[in-house]
């Protein structure tokens, strides 16, 4: 009895052999003979398996050979030169790629400078992964944040030629950005919408600050000047001819705010309902449109502040130029 007749048998009984083929009109299927499922899950099942000896006998495995399970090699791989081993994780729930790489990258350096952790010689490690993108993204975002801020104010001071009625506008920006922070904070808090089953229809959670929160507030930046535009361009339109005194100052500004607040609320509305499916979102890239979404909702929330943050600087601004007596030339 030869060791290759063992093994032929042994692999046709577990993995199967093709014989033939069968035929049906067009179609070509293999034939497989193997042994059934009941008589192969286990290695002892093996043991009872017949081997054709010469002479035509015919004798079980188990007299001949013996069945033990061991774990085989693993996959081998190699970068550099160096064998290299995977180990992969996900990070919790409300925890970016980035703070889970850094926390895994602290742990173990605590590890090995305590001597808990013994690393032999040539042995390394080095983490791979999304992350990468999203730490290459940060690095990109930390210049697109302040340019774009740089840009709308640069814009506005070209529509209005003055730093002061700028920098009036550009107020409505602060107040929306905090406004999309605020929202984000309470979107993780415990209890957040919990009437009904509006949680879940909105999915609530602990949202990283990710790549696409930062675009939510890039776009949040442009939006968020609509109103104080609207407002700041009705009020250089009514101090056109400057007034003498802080009363006529106050009358002209409560004046054009009220003209002008149907405009801005329709503009806040809109852009609220607009992105409403965008949080109630199940679908593929919704994961990545909802926490976009969030800081633009909750930016245009309290962004109507700016129906008073514009028109209480704008006063202000006037006031102080008739109280200390200098005569307040019209805006250009």
């Amino acid at each position: 009895l030869q060791v290759a007749t063992l093994q032929e048998t042994l692999a046709t009984a577990v993995g199967g052999r093709v014989v033939g083929q069968a035929i049906e009109g067009r179609a070509r299927r293999a034939i497989r003979v193997r042994l059934m499922r009941e008589e192969r899950s286990a290695p002892e099942d093996l043991l009872a398996l017949p081997i054709a000896a010469p002479e035509g006998a015919v004798i079980p495995l188990g007299q001949v050979a013996s069945l033990r399970y061991v774990r085989g090699p693993q996959m081998m791989r190699a970068e550099d030169t160096f064998l290299t081993s995977y180990v992969l994780f996900d990070p919790a729930r409300g925890v970016t790629d980035v703070d889970a790489v850094h926390a895994a990258k602290t742990h173990l350096e605590t590890l090995v400078a305590n001597g808990s952790l013994v690393v032999p010689e040539g042995v390394s490690w080095r983490f791979a992964g999304t992350y990468e993108n999203h730490e290459r993204a940060n690095a990109r975002l930390m210049i697109l944040v302040p340019v774009a801020l740089l840009l709308v104010l640069l814009l506005l001071y070209l529509q209005f030629r003055s730093v002061v009625v700028s920098l009036t506008i550009f107020a409505g920006v602060a107040v929306a950005m905090a406004g999309g922070f605020v929202l984000l904070w309470l979107w993780g808090r415990p209890g957040f919408l919990d009437v009904g089953n509006l949680a879940t229809v909105f999915h609530t959670g602990p949202v990283p600050l990710t790549v696409a929160v930062w675009v939510g507030f890039i776009a949040l930046i442009g939006i968020a000047v609509d109103d104080g535009v609207v407002m700041a361009t009705y009020l250089k339109q009514r101090f056109a001819t400057a007034p003498g005194t802080p009363e006529d100052v106050r009358r002209l500004v409560v004046e054009a705010g009220l003209r002008r607040i149907r405009p801005c609320l329709m503009t806040t509305a809109t852009t609220i309902l607009a992105l409403l499916p965008v949080l109630t979102a199940t679908g593929r890239g919704s994961d990545v449109m909802r926490p976009m979404a969030l800081p633009i909702v909750g930016g245009m929330a309290v962004e109507f502040l700016t129906l008073f943050v514009v028109p209480v600087l704008w006063a202000l601004h006037w006031e102080l130029k008739v109280r200390h007596g200098r005569e307040p030339s019209p805006l250009p």
